[in-house]
Formats: C-alpha cells, structure tokens, sequence
C-alpha cells in the first residue's frame, strides 16, 4: 500500500535526510520525499498499516532533522 503525506521541511538536503530516515524504518517498503511538492509518499510492507508505521517514521526524520513535520 502507497500513502502520500503533506510534509514540512525547509531545504532539499534536510528532505533528503528525511527520505533515508524513512526508508530505513521498519515497516516500510520504499519512500520518496519532494521537496518541492512538499509531499511524502511511503509504500508499505505486506501486514503493515500506516497508522502503525508512520510515529516510528516521524520519530526516525525527526533524528535526523529535528524541525519538519509530517502530516498524517
């Protein structure tokens, strides 16, 4: 399953960050941030639900760029 979320973020590099923390998180399959779309689209694994998934993301990109947002 693929969900896209309305992100906050102020530059490129920090998305980037974004992108890795979440694609590192367990649960998650693939992601990909845009920066200038502001957007987050996060597919899942197979048994995983977004609402199980998602905390443990925003907690992962918050490590690594402690001032965005995602909203889910």
């Amino acid at each position: 399953m693929k969900k896209t979320y309305k992100i906050d973020v102020d530059c490129a590099n920090c998305a980037a960050k974004m992108e890795e923390a979440a694609k590192k998180t367990e649960g998650v399959k693939d992601a990909t941030v845009n920066f200038m779309a502001l957007k987050m689209i996060v597919e899942f694994e197979e048994g995983k639900t977004p609402a199980d998934v998602m905390p443990t993301v925003l907690k992962n990109c918050k490590k690594v760029e402690d001032d965005c947002e995602i909203f889910f």
